[in-house]
């Protein structure tokens, strides 16, 4: 019954952080995947004002609702998972640092397969830039379209699951790794309790800042996979492998890490926010639940 419960709170707080964050951050997100997709931007002041310029503030919420819906699940299955693969991987023999980021490796890939089919309908609806918003399709809607064109598989709704399970066990093996062992180091709320949520803040920003430049490649090629192709009806993009070479070859380097502004901006305080809210929502469901 208790393990039950413990799940449920985990289950709870994890969605209640990843709905908070993505209402907040999601305007950030949509920049970073225009200038992930888009070659011939000019940067990202240029990609926001020309996104006010042509759609308003309501262009800056395009593809909102895909992560709105799949936030509870995405963010339950990753803190519900991690918890889980930490037992797992507490073993003897086996460094709590080598531990936490097994467990964040493995709640990301695990987390990529419940998101994927979210992240092909955001993708799309952030690619319809200067579309008349009463011709851009409901997110049901193009969902269902790209099924019935192309499926259910990684042809379809699945497309990029490889990269994103690539993008999403990254990220969260270094952010985890890195904020579950360094929080031992912080002021205990019960000295200082202004202390520890500042230094909880500040790792949060950092862990996922860095979790971010590190992952960021697999984030373009997903990007790149998911999003509409450079010439219509012909697939130029197709692995997460073949899409980093072919964009390391045509475009150099640095193409690599396209959107890594608006990205750190977006998953460094929103890092933050999501571990605060899943700490706050933890303890308090553990308390009054």
């Amino acid at each position: 019954m208790e393990h039950a419960k413990e799940g449920s709170r985990q289950i709870l707080a994890g969605g209640s952080a990843g709905l908070v964050e993505v209402l907040i951050m999601h305007p950030l997100d949509l920049i970073k995947t225009r200038l992930q997709i888009d070659q011939s931007n000019r940067g990202m002041a240029d990609c926001v004002r020309s996104t006010l310029r042509d759609e308003g503030i309501r262009g800056f919420y395009k593809g909102i609702l895909p992560p709105i819906l799949a936030e509870t699940p995405k963010r339950a299955t990753k803190f519900f998972t991690f918890e889980q693969y930490k037992h797992i991987f507490s073993t003897p023999g086996i460094s709590p640092a080598i531990t936490l980021s097994l467990a964040g490796l493995c709640s990301g890939m695990t987390e990529a397969v419940v998101v994927c089919p979210f992240e092909t309908v955001k993708v799309r609806l952030q690619s319809m830039k200067n579309a008349n918003p009463k011709e851009v399709p409901t997110s049901m809607e193009l969902a269902r379209e790209i099924i019935r064109a192309e499926g259910m598989g990684t042809k379809g709704i699945f497309r990029g699951l490889t990269s994103t399970v690539a993008r999403n066990g990254t990220w969260n093996m270094v952010y985890f790794g890195l904020y579950h062992n360094v929080k031992v180091y912080i002021p205990d709320a019960k000295e200082s309790a202004s202390l520890n949520l500042t230094y909880r803040i500040l790792l949060g920003f950092i862990a996922g800042s860095l979790a971010s430049v590190v992952n960021i490649p697999f984030d373009v090629a997903k990007s790149r996979i998911q999003g509409p192709q450079p010439i219509p009806g012909s697939r130029k993009y197709h692995g997460c492998l073949q899409s980093m070479g072919l964009v390391y070859k045509e475009e150099g380097f640095f193409a690599l890490y396209k959107g890594l502004l608006p990205k750190i901006m977006r998953l460094g305080p929103g890092g933050a926010i999501m571990l605060v809210v899943y700490d706050e929502v933890y303890k308090y469901l553990k308390q009054f639940g």
